[in-house]
């Protein structure tokens, strides 16, 4: 600005320019960061790649030897991640486990008869009849009879199978097996169209046909288990659903559906999982009403078209409920999605728009989507933070010097977001290291350490810390933490400003790379309390159906690395003090699940926690008497919430595992 330009402004209007170009800068400087951040990510997963690339040292010998190095190779990979022969035994098992569990979801688990005339002849109160609409182009002769014949065999009688035709003039086959089951059951309503409108248009016109008070939606190529619709009635009647979903499987295109792929077991009703990656899939049934004043599909989303459905109805939907039974096949063929999603790659940007268009309808307007390693269509999102909030960093700290220099130089060093101020509560330290430590600190300005008196109380000492912040929003950190991502401290914030969150956890990573926190599931492990899944996994796993790679719904999240709105904080009265030492992450993120808030695990703020470093183990003596009353005082609270059981960890999983393998 010319200077003559900056005497004729007033006082105001100058004020008003610097604060508009320091917003400017602030938010380039934002996106830099963010920039930075991203390529700092991309760069470490290239070197995890050339280091499994540089760990082939035979690679140039003859084919055969090269073969023995590969197996060489990812033996040492299974040994590194089982940790000895005993954690191959344990992963054999789990094998084991996961055949006889597809036997038992399979054919195994329909009923017999006896069972099929008790589901047949139960009454509810109300009428509900289930419209199932199959869209048709094209489909081969066997799969077309195989899932008419699974919705025939319904043990639930009151449905109508509404069947849309835009097969072409050389499948003639399709209209005359439609015509053919029409002929023995009423309830099944066929209609040639005179072109084929796509799986949007084709469907809508199965919709037209419907005159159910539930739409159920069906592929023409997959089979329904014989119980589906019995169980969904049974939820409408108990729950008022309004919107209900079902596990599944894929299986062999020409075998039978006890020749399955892969067995998706899914967590309960969850937005943030559902944004990121639509687990929900089939087989979707909802009221009617949910349609009014909307569309069914909408054609700009073909190939997620059932994504954009999803999504705008579970939102519009009182009750979303899930049956936690594998009650639906996708058969997996040449060409079909449940193949390989390349198969149809338009609807990768498809499923990008739906999620873009469900975000603003929900009153977001900056994010990006990004397709992340586990899948094309498993995504990525990041919010824009709003404003410039301050983050109080609250570290506990009793002696280890080096420990909390490691941590706070980390966080100095890395870290991209600069609004933060950190508060060491200080406990009972006794070297003389610690306090010179302290008095350097304290020279910056964003460093203070302040001073809780009494027994180590792990609530009581981060409550004091919380009291004394200044900062919009509190993170939770242990001492024997380290930062890995720049941005670590933007990812938990963009979900902390949300007004539906409650806290917000990291991912964490022991010294050796290997898992030590992606969430926490509620009564896993042996004292039936709370555990970490995926815990000892590698860095590089994917996680069970991709969830290492997406921010997502859990249950709690550990204390070690929490973000947390500050008036939310002290509204659920803080960390229950009763809880001295164990569990009271766990208890504040369940009070907070409890006041209606979700929380969210996200593997893209990633630090190292050196676990225990501080304080040892709870393995042996007082302090493993200490966690068995804290255990038991925990059972006791959430009694009614343990027997339930973690909604976002599906009852077919074992409590005695963290890797999601099956129980039987």
């Amino acid at each position: 600005m010319e200077q003559k330009e900056q005497a004729q402004m007033t006082e105001e209007e100058a004020l008003r320019f610097y604060r508009d170009a320091y917003e400017r800068e602030r938010k380039k400087n934002r996106f830099l960061s963010g920039r930075l951040a991203d390529e700092e990510y991309k760069n470490r997963e290239l070197e995890k790649k050339l280091a499994d690339i540089k760990g082939t040292l035979l690679w140039r010998l003859s084919k055969p030897l090269r073969s023995l190095v590969h197996w060489v190779h990812r033996t040492k990979e299974r040994v590194g991640r089982y940790g000895d022969l005993k954690g191959i035994l344990r992963k054999l098992n789990a094998k084991g486990i996961e055949r006889k569990a597809r036997i038992q979801h399979g054919t195994a688990s329909f009923p017999n008869e006896e069972e099929a005339r008790r589901q047949r002849e139960t009454r509810f109160d109300g009428n509900v009849r289930f419209s199932i609409l199959v869209p048709l182009y094209n489909t081969p002769e066997k799969f077309l009879r195989q899932a008419i014949e699974s919705v025939t065999a319904q043990t639930y009688p009151n449905w109508e199978l509404c069947l849309a035709d835009g097969s072409d003039a050389g499948h003639p086959e399709v209209e005359r097996i439609c015509r053919e089951y029409g002929a023995k059951d009423e309830r099944i309503r066929y209609r040639k169209l005179a072109k084929n409108e796509g799986i949007s248009g084709n469907t809508n016109a199965c919709l037209d046909m419907a005159t159910g008070e539930y739409i159920a939606l069906f592929d023409h190529d997959d089979v329904l288990h014989p119980s589906v619709l019995y169980e969904y009635r049974k939820v409408i009647s108990e729950q008022g659903a309004d919107y209900i979903y079902c596990d599944e499987a894929t299986f062999q295109g020409n075998k039978t559906i006890d020749d399955m792929i892969t067995l998706h077991f899914k967590p309960d009703f969850a937005p943030d999982n559902l944004r990121a990656n639509n687990y929900i899939c089939h087989f979707s049934a909802f009221d009617r009403k949910l349609l009014e004043c909307m569309p069914l599909f909408r054609s700009e989303f073909d190939g997620s078209q059932d994504h954009d459905m999803i999504l705008r109805l579970t939102a519009k939907a009182k009750c979303v409920v899930h049956v936690p039974k594998l009650l639906y096949y996708w058969r997996s063929h040449a060409g079909s999605v449940a193949s390989d999603i390349n198969a149809k790659t338009y609807a990768i940007e498809a499923a990008k728009g739906a999620v873009a268009a469900s975000l603003r309808q929900q009153g977001f307007d900056n994010f990006e989507i990004t397709s992340t390693k586990a899948f094309e269509t498993i995504f990525r999102i990041k919010y824009e933070i709003l404003g410039n909030p301050k983050v109080s960093i609250v570290i506990p700290n009793k002696d280890h010097q080096e420990d909390l220099q490691r941590c706070i130089t980390s966080i100095l060093d890395k870290s991209t977001y600069d609004n933060f101020e950190i508060i060491v509560v200080e406990n009972n330290s006794t070297t003389d290291e610690i306090y010179a430590y302290y008095q350097k600190i304290q020279e910056s300005a964003n460093i203070r350490v302040i001073t809780y008196e009494g027994d180590f109380n792990y609530s009581r000492i981060n409550n004091l810390g919380v009291e004394n912040a200044q900062g919009d929003y509190v993170l939770l950190l242990n001492n024997d933490t380290k930062v890995i991502t720049l941005d670590w401290i933007e990812e938990l914030l963009m979900y902390a400003q949300r007004k539906d969150v409650g806290a917000v956890g990291a991912k964490l990573y022991y010294e050796d790379k290997t898992i030590q926190h992606a969430g926490v599931v509620l009564g896993l492990g042996a004292h039936r309390t709370a555990g970490h899944s995926h815990y000892r996994v590698s860095s590089n796993n994917l996680g069970y159906m991709g969830r290492l790679c997406y921010a997502q719904n859990v249950m709690a999240v550990t204390g070690a690395c929490l973000m947390m709105r500050k008036t939310l904080f002290t509204e659920l009265g803080g960390l229950d003090e009763n809880f001295a030492v164990s569990l009271n992450d766990v208890d504040l993120c369940v009070r907070a699940w409890q006041a209606g808030y979700v929380n969210v695990f996200t593997p893209f703020a990633e630090l190292y926690h050196f676990e225990s470093v501080s304080r040892g183990l709870d393995n042996a003596g007082e302090k493993a008497a200490r966690y068995d009353r804290e255990s038991e005082e925990f059972r006791t609270k959430w009694k009614d919430v343990l027997e339930k059981g973690d909604p976002y960890y599906n009852v077919n999983f074992s409590l005695d595992r963290s890797d999601f393998a099956l129980k039987i």
